[in-house]
């Protein structure tokens, strides 16, 4: 089974795109997406110095357009993808890439969503100067009772040997003063202590703008950062990211869903590295990938045939909507014979004929399925557009072509 996981801030290097940008659909696709966001994507991933892309409003539009547009380079057709997927997740600001990627929200709708995000945790960020530091091995009680001691909260809970502590700078740097026994402090290129009560302000602005955004269910499992469970409602999806915010992240319960499904390869979007040694430590036995040049598509590709596939692609996949076949113009529908209800159609299949003064014109199903409803009788005069047939899809498999209902 295959799991694609995306990861969140502090995940970004200086200059990390620049291999990306050679491909004219990557920088088309983010030059778009810079119009979007407002910010030169281009230059914050290719030439801008550490510093600059620490800062929050720049970082969160940066990855999550990092990573959906590498998605796109891996699967041009991003149906193509539903397939191969067990389970999708993504860490802190990479639940949206997540979230846009198996079609909860739109490439847009994330795009100026992530830019409004970053914009108000910046906001919050500047009423007091705070931070994060990761926090790797010791006893976790002893870890959990030192940050208790000095006001900090552990934001991310990331598995076993690592927690992410958040707060003000004052407290980290008591922290470092008075580590746990045998844990190593490592300080995270981010600018506020995310996921805690110093985000409320950010809670509240995405609240009110998560109301106008229209969103639709996922498109295979996508497991939720509060609790590891798979959400699959789409405004609750986005509830949850919005909370999330403010709220520590179970990146542990993730890994455990992950371990519960049975995943046997785990592919991390690019910046990657991140989440791909954290699973290297929780999920003894899984195979890993972590793509960051586009010189690894190919070999990325090969790693999603290996894992996924028909036997362990999520059911949800096999559910996509309706198709209708539509007239192409006005006249009288003469049905194709013997195309009974659970017939199923192939691809390109002609269902009939639209006759009129003008044209005999065939009318085909150019994405095949199984018939569910005939909407017009034989004979019967049709208009433009008129929804004349309605499908199931069949879903096309990793080995071969799958009719699910």
């Amino acid at each position: 089974m295959l799991a694609i996981v995306a990861p969140g801030q502090g995940a970004q290097q200086p200059g990390f795109l620049q291999p990306w940008v050679s491909a004219s659909s990557f920088a088309d696709r983010l030059g778009w997406f810079s119009a979007v966001s407002g910010l030169d994507l281009e230059y914050y991933g290719t030439k801008a110095d550490a510093e600059t892309i620490r800062d929050t409003a720049v970082a969160q539009p940066l990855l999550v357009a990092a990573g959906l547009l590498a998605a796109l380079e891996l699967f041009p057709h991003p149906a193509d993808a539903f397939p191969y997927l067990g389970v999708v997740a993504g860490h802190s600001v990479g639940e949206i890439t997540a979230a846009a990627g198996v079609g909860v929200l739109s490439a847009e709708q994330a795009m100026v969503f992530v830019r409004e995000r970053g914009r108000a945790m910046a906001e919050a960020s500047a009423v007091t100067p705070t931070s994060m530091t990761a926090v790797i091995g010791g006893q976790p009680e002893e870890v959990l009772a030192a940050l208790a001691a000095q006001g900090l909260t552990p934001a991310n809970a990331n598995g076993t040997g690592q927690i992410v502590a958040a707060g003000t700078v004052d407290q980290l740097q008591a922290l470092a003063a008075h580590p746990p026994a045998r844990a190593r402090l490592i300080p995270l290129s981010v600018a506020g202590a995310f996921h805690t009560v110093h985000m409320q302000p950010a809670v509240e602005r995405l609240t009110t703008l998560a109301r106008g955004i229209s969103t639709h269910d996922p498109r295979t499992r996508l497991l939720s950062n509060a609790d590891g469970q798979v959400v699959h409602d789409g405004q609750d999806v986005l509830r949850r990211i919005v909370g999330q915010v403010a709220s520590p992240v179970r990146w542990d319960l993730c890994l455990a869903a992950m371990a519960d499904l049975g995943v046997t390869g785990l592919l991390e979007m690019p910046p990657a590295g991140t989440l791909t040694g954290i699973a290297k430590r929780n999920l003894k036995g899984v195979e890993l990938f972590a793509l960051n040049t586009p010189d690894q598509l190919e070999e990325a590709m090969a790693f999603v045939r290996a894992h996924g596939g028909a036997t362990s692609a999520s059911p949800i996949a096999g559910n996509p909507t309706w198709r209708l076949v539509v007239s192409p113009g006005k006249g009288q529908f003469t049905r194709t014979e013997d195309i009974e209800l659970d017939t199923v159609l192939p691809l390109h299949s002609t269902v009939g004929m639209v006759k009129n003064r003008r044209d005999d014109i065939a009318v085909s199903a150019p994405h095949g399925g199984i018939v569910v409803e005939w909407l017009v009788e034989d004979g019967d005069p049709v208009s433009p557009g008129q929804p004349l047939l309605r499908l199931h899809p069949t879903v096309e498999s990793a080995d071969a072509t799958e009719v699910t209902r």
